[in-house]
């Protein structure tokens, strides 16, 4: 049986796709290592893997700072992944040389994962819960100017820490060859081909499993004596109050049935009063929902837009940064969902009654979650992972 070490970062988007195929590992006798953080413990253990924290070596950061990292200041990224990394050097490469792993599967954001499996020569698969990236699929990641002037005001800030790495024994020559997978690196990307785009640009070594999601049949969340709208922002960028005020004020004593979920630094006390047809929570079970929503207004999350096509839900897509809107544009590309152009409360009622009337948005939403669920899921990047383990070893024999 083979020995294999998960690493991700602190987010349930980029954890949660793994936590299927870590079950399917360890269900089929394989020994599974997952660093990762007290968040997420339960979780993990719950697969059957060992979890190891690594809370205690992330950087102190603030939700304000987290806020402002996430998508939109990449210095401030590297910054942090640099720091991390060196922050957990001592601990995780005695562990590794100790587990001896077949392999290190890491998120394609969790840099410091492709850092150590590179400095101790383990083999390395790259899991990629955003859409693949390359030379090709980078120009679909449309920054806005103020991402931009922060990136080329943060190059002095970049260099400084890549040269810090180098210090500390790791062969890295720019921030590119950190970021960046190139297409004889062995990556699982968890959606199809036919919703990744320029899919014909990558090569062999990519496999698109599409969406890992735990199956469960879920009893209904309400009566269905009209159609549900569900709304949310994900669990990073949701402190948006005007925005849900919007939706308050868009769907009140309507046609439908509103579940919004606002996460836990917003205080729903101060949203006013919430009209009969609406149901608000800090947190709700998302896959039960969308196994009963007509809609899904979203901030374009690749998880959340996953999982609602997976489920068949055409979206109301609400992009907050570059790399939402790439998967918002595919999207809408698509014909899967609409794109706001503005969040007044006519505008949203308008997108929703818009994606109701015409069939088409549903149907070809149905139509990539048939491509989802014949792409293989957590079963096959299991499989895939044993088969690079399989393939390496003979390749040193």
């Amino acid at each position: 049986m083979s020995k294999i070490v998960f690493f991700s970062i602190p987010a349930h988007g980029h954890t949660n796709p793994t936590i299927p195929v870590v079950a399917e590992l360890v269900k089929c006798g394989h020994d599974v290592w997952y660093y990762s953080f007290n968040e997420f413990q339960a979780k993990i253990e719950g697969t059957g893997a060992t979890f190891i924290s690594c809370d205690n070596y992330l950087p102190p950061i603030s939700q304000k700072e987290l806020n402002r990292k996430a998508g939109k200041d990449f210095a401030a990224l590297i910054e942090m992944v640099v720091d991390t990394t060196i922050a957990l050097d001592e601990m995780v490469c005695s562990q590794l040389k100790d587990i001896q792993p077949d392999c290190i599967v890491s998120d394609s954001v969790c840099f410091w994962g492709k850092l150590f499996a590179k400095k101790l020569a383990i083999p390395y698969i790259c899991s990629t819960t955003t859409f693949a990236f390359n030379q090709h699929t980078a120009k679909l990641m449309k920054k806005g100017v103020t991402e931009v002037i922060r990136m080329i005001f943060g190059m002095a800030r970049i260099n400084k820490k890549i040269k810090l790495l180098k210090d500390y024994g790791y062969d890295v020559d720019n921030f590119v060859s950190i970021i960046q997978n190139d297409n004889d690196t062995n990556t699982i990307v968890y959606t199809s081909k036919e919703f990744q785009p320029m899919a014909e640009t990558f090569s062999s070594k990519y496999a698109f499993v599409g969406p890992s999601i735990k199956q469960h049949k879920q009893e209904p969340v309400m009566e269905k004596s009209k159609k549900l709208v569900y709304v949310s922002l994900g669990t990073v960028l949701n402190q948006n109050k005007q925005f849900y005020h919007n939706c308050i004020s868009a769907f009140e004593n309507s046609e439908y049935n509103v579940i919004m979920a606002v996460g836990e630094k917003t205080d729903i006390s101060t949203l006013g009063e919430i009209p009969g047809n609406f149901t608000i929570e800090p947190f709700v079970d998302q896959l039960a929902i969308l196994q009963q929503a007509d809609v899904f207004i979203t901030h374009c999350g690749m998880n959340s837009v996953n999982e609602s096509l997976y489920y068949g839900v055409p979206m109301v897509l609400y992009p907050l940064h570059s790399e939402q809107g790439a998967v918002a544009a595919r999207a809408a590309e698509l014909g899967a969902g609409i794109r706001l152009t503005s969040t007044k409360p006519k505008h949203l009622k308008h997108a929703v009654d818009e994606i109701l009337l015409d069939k088409s948005y549903e149907e070809n939403a149905k139509k990539l979650s048939e491509s989802f669920h014949r792409a293989g899921g957590a079963k096959l990047a299991a499989k895939v992972i044993i088969s690079h383990i399989k393939a390496y070893n003979v390749n040193q024999h």
